[in-house]
C-alpha cells in the first residue's frame, strides 16, 4: 500500500490504514527542559537509534514562535524559529526523520494565542503585523476578546481563539496545511483538548488530513481525598465522547489508564481489572483510540504535576508494551535514566512487533491482586508484573524478557 507524493486526497486514506493497522509506537520526543539544550540537533542524532527501537512517530514540542520558551504560548504561528532551534535545523531534523521512517507529529497550540497589540478593553487582544493578524473578533468573550464565549475551559491568562468564527477556522486549516504539506510534519498532537470543541478538531483534521492524531483530553480522574477510586468509568467515558466527537478520527491520550496504573503499582494491582474483567482505561474500551503513556512533560519532567513512580516505570512499560492501545515512550524514560532502562524498553518494543501485538489485540486477565498482576494478550504473549511470582503453565511459553518484578514470556 505505498502512496505517492503529497497527495492531499491519500491523506484521510493513509491516517484510516494507519488507525485500522494498529501497530504505532509514539515516543515523545522532549521534556520541560529541552528548549535549554539545542533540541533539534540533539533529536537529529537519535534519529537512527528511534528507528532501530521500532518507534513509528515521534512527537516534537511547539516548532512555533512562542513567548514563553516551552512553546505553549504562541504567537507568531508561521515563523519557525523558537527556542528549540532554528528553521533551518528544524527542516534538517524532519529531513532525517523522513528518511528513516518515523513521521514528525506537530504539537498543535490553538487553543490560545498571545496577542501583539492593545485592543477592546485595553487588553492585548489583537495580531497586528504578524501573519494571521486577526482581531478581537478571534477571542473568545470569556478572555477579553469581542467573539463568542469558548466552546470549551478556559486557559486562563491568555487570550483563548474562538474557533466559532468562520475566518478563524479558514486561517486554522490554512496553516495546518502548511505544516502538513510545506513543513513536512505527518502526525498532530492537539494540545488543550478540553478548551474548544472536538467538532473543530474533526473538521481540522478533515481539512489537513493528517495521518495519525492524539488529543490531550486531560481532566481529574475521580479521587477521595488522595485516594484514588477503583471505579474511573466517568472519567474515560469523557475521554471516549471526546473521541468520538472528532468523528473518530483522532485518538486520546489514555489519562484514565495512566492514573490507575501509577496507583496499581504501589501494591494495588487489583485496580488493573475492572468490574466487567477488562482493564481499567480507556485502553478497556476502545484500544484502537487509546494511547497509553506513564510520563509527559506535565506529569513528569521537572513539573512533576502527577508523576508515575519512578521505581516502578519498568513495570509500568511491560504493562503498556504488551497490551492494546498504542504505547508511547517518553524521553526521558527511554534516553535519560540509561542504558539498561533503554534497552528493557527497546527490547519490549521488539517483542511486541514480533508477535504482532496490536492496538485491537484481545486481552485475558488471569490474575489481579495486590502484588500481582498477570495476562495473556493476543494468545501468543503473555506477561506479570509485581512482586507476588507467576509464571504460565505449559511448555510453549518462553521466556522472552524480564527486569525488576516484570516478565514476559511469548509461544
Amino acid at each position: 500500500m505505498g502512496f505517492m507524493g503529497n497527495d492531499h486526497d491519500d491523506g484521510l486514506q493513509q491516517s484510516q490504514i494507519v488507525l485500522r493497522n494498529g501497530r504505532e509506537v509514539l515516543l515523545q520526543a522532549f521534556n520541560w527542559e529541552s528548549h535549554k539544550h539545542d533540541w533539534w540537533r540533539n533529536l537529529e542524532r537519535k534519529v537512527p537509534d528511534m528507528a532501530k527501537s521500532g518507534i513509528t512517530s515521534a512527537w516534537l514540542p511547539p516548532a512555533t514562535q512562542s513567548f514563553s520558551h516551552e512553546g505553549y504560548l504562541p504567537q507568531n504561528l508561521y515563523s519557525l524559529n523558537s527556542s528549540y532551534g532554528s528553521e533551518y535545523l528544524l527542516k534538517t531534523l524532519l529531513n532525517k526523520m523522513k528518511q528513516y521512517n518515523i513521521r514528525p507529529m506537530a504539537d498543535i497550540v490553538i487553543n490560545h494565542r498571545v496577542g501583539t497589540t492593545k485592543g477592546h478593553g485595553g487588553r492585548y487582544n489583537r495580531y497586528d503585523g504578524i501573519p494571521l493578524s486577526w482581531d478581537e473578533r478571534a477571542v473568545t468573550s470569556c478572555t477579553g476578546g469581542r467573539g463568542n464565549r469558548s466552546t470549551g475551559d478556559n486557559f486562563n491568562g491568555v487570550p483563548n481563539i474562538d474557533h466559532t468564527q468562520d475566518f478563524v477556522r479558514k486561517d486554522i486549516i490554512g496553516w495546518l496545511k502548511w505544516l502538513r504539506y510545506s513543513v513536512g510534519f505527518q502526525d498532530f498532537r492537539f494540545d488543550f483538548a478540553r478548551g474548544y470543541s472536538a467538532k473543530y478538531v474533526k473538521e481540522y483534521i478533515e481539512g489537513a488530513k493528517p495521518i495519525f492524531c492524539v488529543g490531550e483530553y486531560w481532566d481529574s480522574c475521580n479521587y477521595k481525598g488522595t485516594y484514588l477510586d477503583y471505579n474511573q468509568d466517568s472519567h474515560r467515558q469523557r475521554i471516549v465522547n471526546w473521541i468520538d466527537a472528532t468523528g473518530q478520527l483522532s485518538t486520546a491520550f489514555d489519562f484514565t489508564t495512566k492514573g490507575i496504573l501509577q496507583e496499581a503499582v504501589k501494591g494495588q494491582l487489583w485496580r488493573l481489572r475492572d468490574a466487567q474483567g477488562k482493564p481499567p482505561g480507556v485502553m478497556g474500551w476502545w484500544p484502537s483510540r487509546a494511547v497509553t503513556f506513564l510520563d509527559n512533560h506535565d506529569t513528569g519532567s521537572t513539573q512533576g504535576h502527577w508523576p508515575f513512580p519512578s521505581n516502578h516505570v519498568m513495570e509500568g512499560y511491560a504493562y503498556i508494551l504488551t497490551h492494546p492501545g498504542i504505547p508511547s515512550i517518553f524521553y526521558d524514560h527511554f534516553y535519560d535514566w540509561g542504558t539498561s532502562m533503554h534497552d528493557q524498553i527497546a527490547k519490549l518494543i521488539h517483542i511486541r512487533k514480533q508477535q504482532d501485538i496490536n492496538s485491537r489485540s484481545s486481552v485475558r486477565i488471569i490474575e489481579a491482586q495486590a502484588n500481582l498482576y498477570a495476562a495473556i494478550i493476543g494468545e501468543k504473549l503473555c506477561m506479570k508484573i509485581g512482586s507476588g511470582s507467576w509464571c504460565p503453565t505449559g511448555p510453549e511459553w518462553k521466556l522472552a524478557a524480564h527486569g525488576h518484578q516484570y516478565a514476559v514470556w511469548h509461544k
